[in-house]
């Protein structure tokens, strides 16, 4: 077991914050809990302040994993778990830190080398067809009303509904209404102008109220000693649920009794991570739209590091909540907890917006609340953008290919109206599941439905034999098992305190991080099977029939993606070339014996000591070309660096000495500047001109040379012809002009 009650650095370093931020006047000042919740008329300044600054002069660009990931059903499920369960949901945090760095390393670079826009696209090229990309999609999408869109819509209200006091939904269409004005005055980019500031000031408020509440309480050892002893008042008669765990400060709990078993964080948790952090639209499209792959390692590694601090500013205030509020936070008796909250089942998601609300200086708790629900229209909003790309790109542009920009902005309208719509019919659902703790709520539904995907997109990358069927069928039948416990979950209610537990024993006694494991084995078993029963993806016929018929033939012929193809012939030519050979396939020659004579030539000239340009070498094969009778080849550009390229020829620099410039050649570029200041003067002044070629004699600076030659010789005389084009023009008045 690892116990965190040994812990004393954390004491001290916390001590040692909090006396250094004291020092300088930030924390001077703490409201005392009172009964009233409703905000001074500073906090409401700060929030109204906050978003016009927001809305109007957000000016940092950049695409923050933090900031997609940590919003306010984060804060308060995250927070509510900890004040029932403990420390262990910390475990949820510290997973992600390896797992981003699994993205940035392992997932990144496959998708960005396929090219790819969104994961569905990704898997339609692996594989193929259209069945996959489909079912991807049209899952993505249930997966954003169910565990995004309706959990962060009933978080944000909640923090709406504890601040001030209003009923829940009243919260909830105020809060849709204010992420709408947020959406269409600044748009996606208003998010990823925000996004760092938004993550700066969160985790900064956080922090302060960690420090805030470790000094009521009496730091570490406070919370380790008090914690234990935070019960409700009001208790149902000959029961222990209103009691603490037992385990509460053990990371790693019993497999069998622990509320969180140490196999299902370690296994069943990663698969989870895998699907959040390497394989959900949401999260990946931030690292996709990295400047670089070097901006997207860069990025995971810093999300990974950011990841840690969850359990120490969220985790630990969550516990705290519970034994300064332990009537309202820790409740079991359903009459009580209905007044508080609404929800009969208790009430642990109110800890963070409690503590937020009665600790906070009045101005910073403010601020606080604004930045936690800018967070969470941060979050809407990306969701938004992603689900509309979804649908629009892989579902509706798939059924109507000559639809216009127009028509599918509005389709994307229309589809978030909908998900919408849909999500805040699911609220009562989720109000009233897991003994009301949002956090179970959002990781039992993921455990049902994604470890599918996870396991298509493990072997999709890290095991070529995979091929379409098999993932198909591992995903329709991972589909069909995940459904069949989620909807025994939700129609077998969790027993209230006292009751006995008479669900089924696939809910009561197989933890949904067991079945997380279960379902990921069952979806792999049936993708190798399926592969290893059906054809594999014809790789090596896909590769004769492209050198004869071409790539796009290829692909149309064994119903694969061309970059699929293109990929295999790179790695056959790689397998079979010289291992001093240059690891460039190009295109196949049409003309070889063409090509044959233009590297003689270029040769004999460079041996000369002569220089080559590419305009020289595009017309001697012009020429060539018309003595052989081939009459479709045109000599372009493109040809002559695919020439180059398949001839292990570059354009490089002359070895020389620099040579100085004219003595007056400074002074002629001064008069020269004169005249046309004193002469053109106006825009009449300049009556004609026009762009015309022209040829100069000018010594050559670069030609064209075999690779990896350490000296560039170069013979000039002088009188070598460049082309350019040039603008002339004649310049005059009017009185000139007459």
């Amino acid at each position: 077991m690892i116990h965190v009650h040994t812990n004393k650095r954390c004491h001290f370093l916390c001590h040692f914050l909090f006396v250094a931020v004291s020092s300088t006047g930030g924390l001077t000042t703490v409201a005392a809990p009172t009964s009233n919740l409703a905000l001074d008329v500073a906090d409401i300044a700060v929030i109204v302040v906050y978003f016009i600054i927001v809305i109007v002069v957000g000016i940092w660009i950049g695409a923050s994993l933090m900031s997609s990931n940590v919003g306010s059903s984060l804060f308060i499920g995250l927070a509510g778990q900890a004040a029932m369960g403990g420390m262990a949901v910390g475990g949820f945090e510290w997973n992600a830190t390896w797992v981003l760095v699994a993205l940035g390393w392992l997932f990144v670079p496959v998708y960005i080398s396929a090219g790819v826009v969104t994961l569905p696209e990704y898997l339609g090229k692996r594989f193929g067809g259209q069945r996959i990309r489909i079912y991807t999609s049209v899952l993505s999408l249930i997966l954003y009303v169910f565990t995004k869109l309706s959990a962060d819509i009933f978080s944000g209200a909640l923090f709406i509904q504890v601040s001030l006091g209003w009923d829940l939904y009243l919260s909830t269409a105020i809060l849709l209404l204010i992420t709408a004005a947020y959406t269409v005055t600044g748009g996606i980019a208003a998010v990823i102008y925000t996004d760092s500031l938004q993550t700066i000031i969160m985790v900064g408020g956080a922090l302060a109220l960690m420090f805030i509440s470790f000094a009521r309480i009496g730091w570490y050892e406070g919370l380790v000693e008090q914690y234990m002893s935070a019960i409700p008042s009001a208790t149902v008669p000959n029961t222990t649920c209103h009691l603490p765990r037992n385990d509460s400060f053990n990371m790693f709990r019993d497999p069998v009794s622990g509320d969180l078993p140490w196999p299902g964080m370690v296994f069943g948790l990663t698969i989870l991570a895998t699907w959040v952090w390497c394989t959900d639209q949401v999260i990946v499209q931030r690292s996709l739209s990295a400047k670089s792959l070097s901006h997207a390692k860069g990025g995971s590694v810093l999300g990974g590091y950011l990841k840690i601090l969850p359990t120490f500013f969220v985790v630990m205030p969550g516990m705290i909540s519970r034994i300064l509020f332990p009537d309202e936070v820790a409740c079991v008796d359903p009459v009580v907890c209905k007044s508080i909250c609404g929800a009969e089942v208790g009430c642990s998601n109110i800890a963070y917006p409690k503590l937020v609300v009665e600790l906070m200086p009045v101005g910073l708790r403010g601020l606080m609340l604004a930045v936690i629900l800018a967070a969470l229209m941060s979050s809407l909003t990306s969701v938004f953008n992603s689900s509309s790309t979804l649908f629009t790109l892989d579902l509706y542009h798939k059924a109507r290919p000559r639809a216009s920009e127009m028509e599918l902005m509005i389709v994307g309208r229309v589809v978030i109206v909908i998900l919408v719509s849909v999500s805040l019919l699911w609220i009562p659902v989720i109000q009233a599941s897991n003994s009301g703790q949002l956090f179970d709520y959002l990781q039992s539904v993921t455990s049902f439905l994604v470890p599918p995907i996870a396991a298509v997109f493990l072997l999709a990358i890290f095991w070529p034999r995979a091929n379409e069927p098999g993932a198909f069928w591992g995903l329709i039948v991972g589909l069909v098992v995940g459904l069949t416990r989620m909807i025994l979950e939700f129609s077998n209610s969790y027993p209230a305190c006292g009751q006995d537990d008479l669900r089924p024993a696939v809910l009561a006694r197989v933890h949904y991080l067991y079945f997380a494991m279960i379902l990921f084995s069952v979806s792999c078993i049936v993708i190798v099977t399926v592969s290893l029963a059906t054809a594999p993806i014809a790789e090596e016929h896909a590769i004769e029939y492209a050198s004869e018929n071409g790539n796009r033939a290829a692909a149309r012929h064994f119903n694969v993606n061309e970059s699929m193809v293109r990929k295999w012939r790179k790695e056959s030519d790689l397998r079979q070339m010289r291992k001093t050979k240059l690891s460039f396939r190009g295109n196949k020659a049409r003309w070889p014996e063409l090509e044959d004579r233009v590297e003689q030539l270029v040769v004999e000239q460079r041996t000369t000591g002569r220089g080559v340009s590419t305009v020289t070498i595009r017309q001697k094969a012009k020429a060539i070309a018309e003595e052989m009778d081939i009459e479709h080849f045109q000599g372009g550009r493109a040809w002559c660096f695919r020439f180059m390229r398949r001839r292990h020829l570059s354009i490089r620099a002359r070895t020389t000495v620099a040579q100085g410039l004219p003595v007056d050649y400074q002074e002629r570029v001064a008069i020269f500047c004169t005249y046309c200041h004193g002469k053109i003067t106006a825009p009449s002044h300049i009556t004609n001109m026009d762009e015309i070629p022209l040829t100069f004699n000018i010594s050559l600076t670069h030609t064209v040379e075999k690779k990896g030659t350490s000296t560039v010789a170069m013979r000039t005389t002088g009188h070598e012809k460049l082309s350019f084009t040039v603008v002339l023009g004649c310049h005059g008045n009017e009185q000139s002009a007459r």
